[in-house]
């Protein structure tokens, strides 16, 4: 008998972006009688509430009751709801279990699966590793990319692969379960969401959860280049497995940047361990575009090519995005949202490495004081410009045939986006000349 079958299941946290539809649709299809609830007014969930249209679904939108959480059977969270939330807090001193879309999958998922996180890298990593795996298996890749694979449960069988990308989010919330991956991909490690954690201390012990439940038989796969990483590979019990740059064949990508190639010999190593040759992988990633937001291709014109990194909400992002390309070559767009992170390494990179940097957003005026102050005798032109459509109507004016004009702002977009697919995807509309 299905156990969620007739229990009372609170759906906190719909989303404009639908993060919990198909946990919704999929509890409903067990039986479970649903309360989808959410802090935000119907009217900015349309979208997300059209998607499950026609189903027996209660809401409670625009508003969230205590007694809905501690009456439950069961609440399922968004992970971006903070587990700390007062809400969740009464669920759980009710005694009410709390849990998330991605445990609900991996409790009843048969299959070998493998994960991958770190603070960057991770989408990528995980789209390439899927990719290498399909050569030989049966393979069903989600998590943090693409869509939930609880629909597809009925069609994952003991012999397929599963590759999930695991948020720092998400693996709070595994923690619980005292899991870990059959095999562990880390690609890098900085520091990111401070703000749902708390704390730098907290963000990287979420992250660990990757590694420290893994038992002799399972296998961690680490960057060398990475001491943080590193530090990772001694939490596991499994094997561990270095991946790098140095002494290895490279793979031909079709996507720039060293960090790409990183990304690729990551998975390479994860690959390797399910007797993936060398050769197998190079034929899998031979035409992957790379995914969208990251060093994604997006316009050419007159010899200049716009690439879209809106990814890079990190200053280490954006900074390893300017390396992917020529010296003197970049006019790169920085600049946005203020989560007090370091920003001196980025300026120092941007004033010796590229041709411009337009800073706008909330942080713009501090990133064009500090690079204005370098004494660097070919540093970059700094230009102010406050918003992203000034930004690509300056860049448009000074590049010139051979120049690239990529966005890796190095900062988050709350400023003034949604986020940073918001972002990206104004960024492609304005440099192909349409009008926002």
């Amino acid at each position: 008998m299905n156990a969620l079958a007739g229990q009372r299941v609170v759906v906190a946290g719909l989303g404009r972006f639908g993060g919990n539809i198909a946990a919704a649709r999929w509890l409903v299809e067990q039986g479970a009688r649903v309360l989808v609830t959410d802090a935000q007014p119907v009217e900015k969930l349309a979208e997300s509430v059209k998607q499950l249209d026609g189903l027996p679904i209660e809401y409670r939108l625009g508003q969230q009751r205590e007694e809905d959480f501690t009456s439950a059977d069961l609440v399922v969270a968004s992970p971006a709801i903070m587990p700390r939330h007062p809400l969740l807090a009464a669920a759980r001193g009710a005694g009410v279990n709390v849990t998330t879309e991605i445990r609900l999958f991996i409790e009843r998922c048969p299959a070998t699966i493998l994960g991958v996180t770190g603070t960057k890298g991770k989408s990528t990593a995980t789209a390439m590793l899927g990719r290498m795996l399909r050569r030989r298996y049966n393979v069903f890749v989600g998590g943090n990319i693409g869509s939930s694979l609880l629909p597809e449960l009925p069609r994952i069988g003991k012999t397929d692969l599963v590759v999930l990308e695991l948020s720092s989010y998400m693996l709070h919330y595994l923690r619980e379960m005292h899991w870990s991956p059959h095999i562990a991909v880390v690609t890098f490690l900085a520091t990111d969401h401070v703000e749902w954690h708390g704390s730098r201390e907290q963000y990287i012990e979420a992250k660990k959860t990757i590694v420290q439940f893994q038992r002799p038989d399972d296998f961690v796969v680490v960057n060398e280049e990475c001491p943080a990483c590193r530090e990772f590979a001694s939490l596991s019990h499994g094997r561990v497995m270095m991946y790098g740059i140095e002494g290895r064949k490279p793979l031909e990508l079709k996507v720039p940047g060293r960090h790409n190639q990183l990304n690729a010999q990551a998975a390479l190593a994860a690959a390797n361990i399910l007797d993936i040759s060398w050769q197998d992988a190079q034929e899998a990633l031979r035409d992957f575009p790379g995914l969208p937001h990251r060093l994604q291709l997006v316009h050419q014109e007159d010899g200049v090519s716009y690439y879209n990194d809106s990814i890079a909400t990190i200053p280490e992002a954006a900074a390893a995005a300017l390396e992917s390309f020529p010296a003197k070559k970049v006019i790169q767009i920085v600049g946005g949202y203020d989560s007090h992170a370091p920003m001196t390494a980025l300026c120092a990179a941007l004033v010796e490495r590229a041709k411009a940097a337009l800073c706008i957003g909330q942080t713009g005026p501090m990133l064009a004081a500090m690079m204005g102050q370098s004494p660097h005798n070919a540093a970059a032109a700094v230009y102010e410009c406050g918003d992203l459509a000034t930004a690509v109507k300056v860049a448009k004016q000074i590049a010139a045939p051979g120049d690239v004009v990529l966005l890796s702002t190095g900062c988050k977009s709350f400023d003034q986006f949604v986020n940073f697919e918001e972002r990206g995807e104004t960024f492609a509309r304005l440099v192909r000349g349409a009008h926002i």
